[in-house]
């Protein structure tokens, strides 16, 4: 049990990292797919913590996160290539 609030601190630490590309990016394309993988990061950190902790409510949480990122991502590609 112990591994997967391991796991789960570990991608906290990926999503510092993640954020540190978002501020940094040279591109808008890259601070676009760092913010969808730390979408995905977060999502799966939660995840493993309700698994860890047998709370239903991070799920819930986490899926949230996953499909509020996946959105996110469609909308802001789409700005991008400059369809909106």
């Amino acid at each position: 049990m112990t591994a997967l609030l391991i796991g789960a601190i570990i991608y906290v630490i990926l999503d510092f990292a993640l954020l540190y590309r978002i501020f940094r990016g040279p591109t808008a394309a890259d601070r676009m797919c760092a913010a969808d993988a730390l979408d995905l990061t977060t999502a799966t950190a939660l995840v493993m913590y309700a698994l860890y902790t047998g709370r239903a409510i991070y799920l819930d949480v986490g899926l949230v996160v996953a499909l509020l990122g996946f959105v996110g991502t469609v909308f802001v590609s789409r700005y991008l290539e400059g369809r909106i």
